[in-house]
């Protein structure tokens, strides 16, 4: 097993106008899984890709262990990857394919049997050892490409959004196999994914990034609750949380043409003037005529055991058609307003979060 240590690391691409991954540090602890998320060029795939010895790192360290990798060609850093294309060859059968890496390395013929079996057993293919890539289906595919990682017995796995290739229901199916091997082998893995879903249900720890910066790690939990500012609150959770622009007055804070209630210590920390309100769409919830935030109903999802609401603040109502909504709401589902609606909502106690207008950061009260 290992730690993974990142020091100040940063990747600069030539003719770039900023830093691909900029002074990253971070540790991995030794047999975490640690999901690395974010928007496409955030860095997340450059950072894994460093760790592997693929990109160059032009700032700072990375250690495996204690020791300093930086300089070290990829075959000597004690690692495995698993890409999102799989990399199979065609021409050779699954076993084949597993235990190629063990071929060059020049074991024995008898240990990488035994090795290939082993990883075969763990991951449901050993009825698949002679088919060729082509005759499999894409969940079996990624299975193989984890095997081929598994027999070389590394000291950390790299997974470079590896479900990214298959549908949505085997992707559900396979990230939980994948997340149960992991805890079963306990080494020590690196992800990358940009699907925020996929990162909470799998990861021990999660790393939101955002223009090459790391914005936040944390246990899925905290980074659902406590997101230290606007970027991760609107990007952990499904649906998003509603980032709502408001004012905060004497009374309280003005949403819409509403002014709501707001604790005493986070209204004195907030000042005035205008902040970004945040609101869970389980903190919503619907209320009595004049009991809320006004707002009009502008589409309806029901999901069977949930249903949610998409509206617009009654001011906006106008531009419904066209904007984006602007709070989305989960309700009881047996008691789903239609499409139309007016509706009032009121917030439940505990649940408004609240960050500065300009730079996004949050604002505690404490």
């Amino acid at each position: 097993m290992a730690t993974v240590t990142f020091k100040d690391a940063s990747r600069i691409y030539p003719k770039a106008t900023r830093k691909a991954v900029d002074q990253l540090s971070l540790e991995v602890g030794d047999g975490e899984l640690l999901v690395l998320v974010g928007p496409s060029g955030c860095g997340k795939t450059t950072t894994l890709r460093m760790l592997a010895g693929l990109e160059a790192v032009d700032e700072g360290e990375i250690l495996i262990d204690d020791r300093n990798v930086v300089n070290l060609p990829p075959r000597s850093r004690d690692i495995a990857m698993v890409f999102q294309n799989y990399a199979l060859y065609p021409h050779m059968n699954v076993a084949e394919n597993m235990g190629f890496a063990l071929k060059i390395a020049k074991l024995k013929k008898s240990e990488i049997k035994a090795r290939v079996q082993e990883a075969a057993r763990i991951l449901d293919l050993e009825d698949y050892l002679q088919r060729k890539p082509g005759q499999l289906s894409g969940g079996q595919r990624q299975r193989v490409a984890m095997g081929r990682a598994i027999v070389r017995q590394p000291s950390v796995f790299l997974m470079d959004e590896p479900l990214s290739n298959l549908d949505a229901k085997l992707r559900v199916a396979t990230r939980s196999q994948i997340a149960a091997l992991q805890r079963r082998l306990g080494v020590t893995t690196l992800y990358v994914t940009h699907d925020q879903v996929e990162a909470m249900t799998m990861g021990d720890r999660v790393a939101v990034m955002k223009d090459g910066l790391l914005q936040q790690v944390d246990v899925p939990r905290a980074l659902y609750d406590s997101p230290v500012n606007s970027f991760v609150a609107g990007f952990i959770g499904s649906p998003a949380m509603n980032l709502i622009e408001g004012t905060i007055t004497g009374d309280g804070i003005m949403i819409g043409s509403t002014v709501v209630a707001v604790p005493r210590a986070l209204h004195m920390a907030a000042g005035s003037g205008p902040v970004t309100v945040g609101l869970r769409p389980e903190a919503l919830e619907l209320a009595g005529e004049g009991a809320g935030i006004s707002a009009v109903v502008n589409l309806v999802e029901e999901l069977g055991a949930e249903a949610y609401l998409y509206c617009q603040l009654a001011e906006n109502a106008k531009d419904a058609i066209t904007a984006a909504p602007d709070v989305i709401v989960r309700v009881d589902p047996h008691r789903v307003p239609s499409s139309g609606d007016k509706i009032e909502l009121r917030v439940k106690e505990g649940s408004m979060l609240l960050f500065e207008a300009e730079s996004g950061a949050r604002i505690t009260g404490t």
